[in-house]
């Protein structure tokens, strides 16, 4: 892990690192979202409604280098909000550096501080870097997802 490595939320002077790196996490995926779509999302991000997500970023040596997006909602069998990781992502110099662990490490922290009885998220089968950390601090589960066509 970088020596200067903060974990801190997100901040308005944040907007061009921060969407550099989405573009290039959304790249990953094989998609792409429009110009009005980034910049309602970073709206969100930083707003005050505790149903819309929230962000932490990574920053080392005064530059962002990683970033998760992670929202709290209600679950039909618990009484506790829990918590839905969607979006985390390392620019490639920081990978293998502990960015990814860390981030996922205050996702897990703010669980906890807001009560949540768990903490999960999605990721694609081909996503093997990604997964290899996944492995080592989390479980996988049986389910499959499907959506609407």
């Amino acid at each position: 892990m970088p020596d200067t490595l903060t974990i801190r939320a997100l901040q308005p002077s944040d907007r061009a690192q921060w969407a550099e790196m989405w573009c290039d996490y959304l790249a990953f995926y094989e998609t792409t979202v429009p110009d009005q779509t980034y910049d309602n999302t970073f709206a969100r991000l930083l707003g005050d409604d505790p149903n819309d997500f929230s962000c932490f970023v990574a920053e080392a040596d005064g530059q962002l280098v990683g970033l998760t997006h992670y929202l709290f909602h209600r679950h039909a069998w618990k009484e506790e909000s829990v918590c839905y990781l969607q979006d985390l992502y390392a620019r490639p110099e920081a990978r293998g550096t502990g960015v990814g662990r860390a981030l996922i490490q205050a996702v897990y922290d703010e669980g906890d501080r807001q009560g949540a009885p768990s903490v999960y998220w999605l990721t694609q089968d081909f996503n093997h870097t990604a997964r290899k950390l996944y492995d080592r601090i989390g479980k996988q589960t049986p389910f499959i997802r499907y959506q609407r066509p």
